[in-house]
This record gives C-alpha cells, sequence and structure tokens, in this order.
C-alpha cells in the first residue's frame, strides 16, 4: 500500500474514533480510577478499568480533550480488553516508542493493529503528550497509583 494511502487510512481511524469514541462512559463497578490531565492543552480523561486475575475484564473512560487524545483512548480501550496487565504494559511501551519515533510501522510487523493509525504523531512533538495522555493514566492504574496523572 502506497504511503499516501496509509496516511489517509490512518486520518479516517483517527477521525472515527474521535466522532464515534469507544468505550466512553464513567464504570462504576472498576477497580480502579486515575484521571489524567495535560495542562498545555487543557486535554482531561478519567480511564476505568476492571480488572479480574490479573486481566483486562472492561475498561473505559470518559472525559474531553482534543481529537488525537480522545482517539488514542478509545483505540487503546478497544484493543486492551481481555489483555492481562503485562500484555497492556507491553503494548504501551510498543505505543509510546511509536508516538516518539523509535518504532516504524510501515517497516516492523509490530502487533499495534489500529494503534498504527498514530505513527504520524512523532512529526509533531507538541502532540505526543496528546496521544499517550490516557496510556499513561492507564499505566498509573495499573500500578495502583490514585493521584492525579499529568503529562508535565
Amino acid at each position: 500500500m502506497p504511503m499516501s494511502d496509509l496516511r489517509e487510512l490512518y486520518q479516517q481511524v483517527i477521525l472515527d474514533h474521535n466522532r464515534s469514541p469507544r468505550n466512553f462512559h464513567r464504570m462504576d463497578d472498576a477497580t480502579r480510577m486515575v484521571e489524567g490531565f495535560n495542562p498545555l492543552c487543557g486535554d482531561r480523561y478519567t480511564v476505568y478499568v476492571k480488572l479480574e486475575n490479573n486481566v483486562i475484564k472492561d475498561i473505559s473512560f470518559e472525559g474531553a480533550g482534543c481529537a488525537i487524545s480522545k482517539a488514542s483512548a478509545s483505540v487503546m480501550t478497544s484493543e486492551l480488553k481481555g489483555k492481562t496487565e503485562e500484555e497492556a504494559e507491553a503494548l504501551f511501551d510498543k505505543f509510546h516508542k511509536l508516538v516518539t519515533g523509535e518504532l516504524h510501522p510501515d517497516v516492523e510487523d509490530d502487533g499495534l493493529g489500529k494503534l498504527a493509525a498514530f505513527s504520524g504523531v512523532s512529526e509533531f512533538p507538541m502532540r505526543v503528550k496528546c496521544a499517550i495522555l490516557a496510556w499513561h493514566t492507564l499505566h498509573a492504574a495499573l500500578q495502583s497509583k490514585e493521584q492525579v496523572v499529568s503529562t508535565e
């Protein structure tokens, strides 16, 4: 697939998840809940996780932010349902490398799925924090850290 077609597909994934975010709701029976905040742009999300025997049985988020942060949270929750905490942490590491330009999905078979749509974020350093806000918030939830997570 030509790179221009790939970028078009990636943009469509981000736009779709921003317009119709998956798992966008409060979860009253969550076992972990952490708030994340990006003071530079005002993005603020709460991530809810229901863990059972080291497995993410359910995950959701609510809040407000830019298209990249909302789409990232939406794709993250879709990709992580049913995964173990270890699998979630490994995907967090891959995603972080992707948006900071250390991982190239067009070259490497990375197992990122729809998360590869965020590969272009590495070209816009100011947007990296938007893309990883929900992920840092999830990471804190998996580590049982209850304080507000900040990108700063």
